[in-house]
């Protein structure tokens, strides 16, 4: 895929080739039978670079959580593969997945769900430290280095004995980032990380995010549906649309020079501060609700919601294909390819 050209002469910290995953939809309770197949994600294929953040984007259910689960172990892919530092997690035993799984962490998306309502905020940071004690700091017990990880993320250390349900909601969320970094991972998945907060808070919780990114030179998988969100944190762009990947470069070329329809009118229903250009934008409606990804519609799969989409488009399948540096664009008649667009 054209994501190769991208990768430049330094190697990728995580390497995603041909992603597939399919969930069997059956029926019958003793004797199950399958009767389809649930398409959530279909030949992904992207790279992330050392200090990158990539945000992967799309609506509900286009398989972008999907997409995280299987970066992180959580899920099997069908197929493909995910290959961490140069090794392919399919081909390690428990143990190698064990220890690789120290480089790789994740944010979840609920504050108030992902964390243990029976557990102390220190036994919920320091549970990383017991299953891998030889990533507490040199020097430090584990209290004394989940008092260093709240005090890194904002929190009092003095709160340690407290319990989720003592804490607001931004609060919960810098847990869960300070249980993430315990083990000193390169790479953190952020799987919708602000939007179930206020958007105050997303606000200090991504400067936060920002700010570790920064001091410890993380690499960072941020998926999320909020476009603004987006443009402040990444140098890289995937828009995803029912279990592909339809539109991937630098995030700027994205939000300046849209190609797929899709991805502009992701970005027309982005709302501006100003007024005056608020009031100047044009608004590109998507007719029809989200294909099911138990049958999704042959040939390119937005066709069924694209405002300029032709009889090629609901026969042949568009494949990412160059379009400028760093840019890919799935779609047989890109934008640019459109004067009356």
């Amino acid at each position: 895929m054209a994501s190769d050209d991208m990768s430049g002469a330094q190697a990728p910290v995580v390497s995603v080739r041909d992603l597939v995953k399919h969930y069997p939809i059956e029926r019958g309770i003793i004797f199950r039978k399958r009767v389809g197949t649930v398409h959530a994600v279909d030949g992904v294929t992207f790279d992330l670079m050392p200090g990158q953040t990539l945000a992967i984007v799309g609506e509900s259910g286009c398989g972008k959580s999907t997409v995280g689960r299987l970066l992180v172990g959580l899920e099997q892919p069908t197929s493909g593969s995910v290959t961490v530092a140069g090794t392919d997690l399919s081909t390690l035993n428990a143990r190698e997945l064990l220890a690789t799984r120290r480089d790789l962490q994740i944010i979840l998306q609920d504050p108030y769900t992902s964390l243990d309502p029976r557990m102390t905020v220190g036994a919920i940071i320091g549970e990383p430290f017991e299953i891998h004690p030889e990533a507490i700091p040199a020097g430090k017990d584990a209290k004394g280095a989940v008092r260093d990880l709240m005090a890194r993320v904002g929190l009092n250390p003095e709160f340690i004995n407290r319990y989720p349900h003592q804490f607001s909601g931004g609060q919960r969320q810098r847990i869960g980032i300070a249980r993430a970094l315990a083990l000193n991972p390169h790479v953190i998945i952020a799987d919708e990380p602000v939007s179930a907060l206020d958007v105050s808070i997303q606000a200090q919780v991504m400067n936060l995010l920002m700010d570790l990114r920064d001091e410890l030179g993380l690499s960072y998988v941020f998926i999320s549906h909020d476009l603004a969100v987006v443009r402040q944190i990444a140098d890289t762009i995937a828009v995803m649309y029912l279990g592909q990947i339809v539109e991937y470069g630098d995030a700027e070329q994205i939000y300046e020079h849209p190609q797929h329809p899709y991805t502009a009118a992701l970005l027309s229903a982005v709302p501006v501060a100003d007024p005056v250009v608020q009031r100047s934008r044009t608004r590109i409606p998507l007719s029809g609700d989200l294909p099911s990804p138990a049958d999704p519609p042959s040939g390119c799969r937005f066709r069924t919601r694209c405002f300029q989409a032709q009889a090629k488009c609901a026969e042949v399948m568009p494949e990412l294909v160059a379009s400028g540096d760093k840019h890919v664009v799935a779609c047989h008649f890109p934008l640019e390819a459109v004067t009356s667009v």
